[in-house]
Parts: structure tokens; sequence; C-alpha cells
């Protein structure tokens, strides 16, 4: 997950700080300040630190920021070398830019020093969330936060006996979670319209948002399990027949059938939030969303509990979900970088890991993953196991945010708006990529 605009410049960066949740210290100098996105793994990461306190007498301030204003406000922060925030929970996307902009403390000798591995970490979290440049050695985060685009479905409709024979009928399988997109497509057609409980209910909720970053998110997770690749030689910028490749093409092709047949009317602009209302509101058999929103969700008094289920992104070609989730960084503009290391090696530890996963986080420590009661320590969780197998992530380059939101235009302008086919959007976001990689000095 990104939510960035160019050099995170704008009136956006104005935004009201969402938190500001005080674990008290003994005083100022013993505080830190750390800075993320106001959601609900924020809350549970308040909970967490006040243990953190009561073990080292330092005090935790949160700064969190709605996510539609988090990158405009946190970048700024960055970019102008402010003071504000001891450590961040960043995207993985900012941590090219944090490590070459000098905005990130490296970890490497810290590690060492404090016996922490990435070894005990998911090796697809430590290769997006901590180093740069991408697979080196070179860390600039732990990982803090795991997360993927997954999918949710109301477990009780596809449980109704007369909807079980229908579809069995009409497709001559049972009716359950689908583990390809042409299942999930058959699915979403199948409650397209139909009325349940006296209300028209429609097929999916899926990502369409065109302002920061919500149609790439959605849409690359048809894209990649179709075979949309970013490069041909990974490393070497040469995206003609990766990018606009006939399984990409098929991919993005899909995504618009899926978006023009199944989703309710007047989805043009759609992300988190709204896949959420969707849900909650019981228009919709299926959505997508991020995995950090499920314990919220299961919660639910409304369609949480013996109403929902979970499955992981379908397959099609291959196996592939897209990476959300953050690494936990020190600033290096601070005036309290020990303080902030020492919060570091308290969060890396195997036990506050299992607590940080209980409290509703997600751990990428494998001391949690691997334990044999974590499949069943949650509905969600077994699925999570399945999508950080097989995450793909956008582009960690510095210049993300150009990148970003050209992927941005040409997706929306396609799916949404109709304009051309999907040959002549990826062939046009190659020549948007190619200017900035040339800008850049990389071609």
């Amino acid at each position: 997950m990104t939510y960035l605009r160019r050099h995170a410049l704008g009136a956006a960066a104005l935004a009201v700080i969402a938190g500001g949740a005080l674990v008290p210290g003994r005083a100022d100098a013993e505080e830190l300040t750390l800075c993320w996105a106001a959601w609900d793994p924020a809350n549970a990461l308040v909970e967490l630190s006040k243990d953190f306190t009561a073990q080292t007498g330092i005090g935790m301030k949160f700064e969190f920021v709605p996510w539609p204003n988090f990158a405009d406000r946190m970048l700024n922060e960055l970019n102008s070398g402010g003071k504000l925030c001891d450590l961040m929970i960043g995207d993985s996307q900012w941590i090219g830019g944090g490590a070459e902009n000098g905005h990130y403390v490296k970890l490497n000798d810290f590690f060492e020093k404090a016996g922490i591995s990435m070894d005990d970490f998911a090796p697809a979290t430590v290769y997006a969330y901590s180093t740069w440049p991408k697979g080196e050695p070179n860390y600039y985060a732990l990982p803090a936060m795991g997360d993927a685009n997954g999918w949710f479905y109301r477990k009780d409709w596809f449980s109704r006996p007369e909807l079980q024979a229908e579809f069995k009928a009409k497709h001559g399988r049972d009716l359950a979670p689908p583990k390809t997109w042409t299942e999930l497509k058959e699915v979403a057609e199948f409650f397209q319209g139909r009325e349940i409980d006296g209300k028209t209910v429609y097929g999916v909720s899926i990502f369409t948002e065109r302002g920061s970053e919500g149609i790439t998110m959605g849409a690359t997770s048809a894209l990649y399990p179709f075979g949309f690749k970013y490069e041909k030689t990974p490393g070497k910028y040469d995206m003609e027949g990766a990018v606009n490749s006939p399984e990409a093409v098929a991919g993005l092709e899909f995504y618009k059938e899926l978006y023009k047949c199944c989703t309710p009317p007047g989805y043009t602009d759609s992300y988190m939030q709204e896949s959420l209302d969707a849900f909650k509101s019981g228009q919709v058999a299926m959505a997508m969303n991020w995995f950090a929103f499920f314990p919220g969700l299961y919660k639910d008094p409304v369609v949480g509990g013996d109403k929902i289920g979970f499955f992981v992104n379908p397959g099609q070609l291959v196996e592939a979900s897209t990476l959300g989730g953050q690494g936990i960084s020190v600033v290096s503009y601070s005036s309290k970088q020990d303080k902030a290391l020492e919060y570091i090696k308290w969060f890396a530890q195997p036990d506050v890991q299992k607590k940080w996963w209980s409290l509703g986080g997600y751990s990428c420590h494998l001391a949690v993953l691997n334990d044999p009661s974590f499949p069943d320590s949650q509905p969600f969780a077994s699925d999570f196991l399945l999508a950080m197998d097989n995450v793909m992530d956008f582009w960690q380059e510095p210049a993300y945010a150009e990148l970003l939101l050209a992927m941005q235009k040409r997706l929306h302008d396609y799916v949404v708006a109709d304009v051309g086919t999907a040959k002549e959007a990826l062939d046009a976001l190659i020549r948007d990529w190619t200017e900035v990689f040339e800008d850049e000095g990389k071609l």
C-alpha cells in the first residue's frame, strides 16, 4: 500500500493528525514519537507499546494520519528534514527513497550488535520492507506489519441450500470460495442483481479509485496471477514484453470485465473504505481488501462471526497476491535515535511479536508464523500465510510516485472511463515509465 502523490507536497499535506495517543513516560526527553497511518493496527500498536514503556520508562507518542493523507503528510515531513517522527512505519514503496535520500538510518550495524537476524523474519517481508537495493543485505527497516490484498465473502449466503443447488446445476461445482479469477467472476455474476432477504445485491466490490493507489492495488491482484511482470529481467528495466505481454493484457481485460459486470452501481472511485462499506451494508457477496482489516471484520456485529468467510487472492496462470504492509524505520533526523533503536530491539523479540499478532497486528516473525497453532489462531490466518508466500509489489524505486501516478491514470482511463484497449493502456504505461527511468538515468 502506498497512498503517495508527487513529492508528497500539496494542500493535503496540511491534513489533521488523527492520532496523538500518549503512553505516559517520565518526561518529554524520555518520549518517542512513532508515525503511522490511522487504522485498526495502529490502535493495536498503542496497546502493545504500553509494555515497552513499562519495561523501559520511555513514553510513546503516536502521530496517526488517515490513509488518504498519510503519504502526503509523512513524506513531506521526511523531505523537509522534520523532527516530528523518531520512528516511522512507512510503506514498502518508500524504502528506496528513504535509503537513497538519507531519511532512514541504515540498521545493519545495529542489528548485528542487538542480535537481530533477518533470517528470523519471513523472506518476502525482509525483501519488500527492509532492503535497498532490493534483495541486497542493506537494511533500512525491520518488518513490522505484514499485509496483502485478500478477500472476504458472505458465508451465510454461500451456504444457503437453494443457492447451492442453483449454482451447482449451472456450473457443475459447489458454490464456494473461488480458486481462480475465472471462478470468481462466475460467482460474482451469480449474485449480481439477485434478491436476498428482500434486497437487491451485487457480486463484488473491487478497487477502482484513481487519486492515490486504489485501482493499481486492485488491478494488480488480477494482473499478477495472469502473468504480468514489471521487467523481463530483474533490475534491467526491460518492460516491453512484460508489462504489455499477452498475459498482462488478458489480466487487465478480465479486471475490466469484472468491474463492468458485477460491481454496485456508481462504483467508479472506490478503495479501502468503500469496499468495507459495501460489504458491511450487505450490498455485495464478495469484496477485496487488505488483511489488516480482517480482524475487525470478523468482529463486526452485523456481518462478522459465522456470516463471514475469507479466502486468499485467486490464482490463474500462477498464484500471486498484491503486497501491502510496512517496515518500521528510525528517522535519521531524530535526536533520539538511541531510544528509537531500543524500541526496535524490543519490538523484534518473539514474545512481543506473538502479542502483536494477538492484538490484531500482523507479525512477520517466523516464531509466530511457523508456530503450529498459527493457522488455526484466526479464521484468516492460513490464508495470510498463503498470501505472504507469493506476494508481488509495485516498483520500490525512489521515483515510484511518478511511476504510480502513471499507472493510476492508464488503468482508470481504460477500466472505468472506457478509453482505448488494454494493450493500448499498457503500451502507454511503458512509454510513461520509460520517460521516468530516462529522467532517473536508469535507461
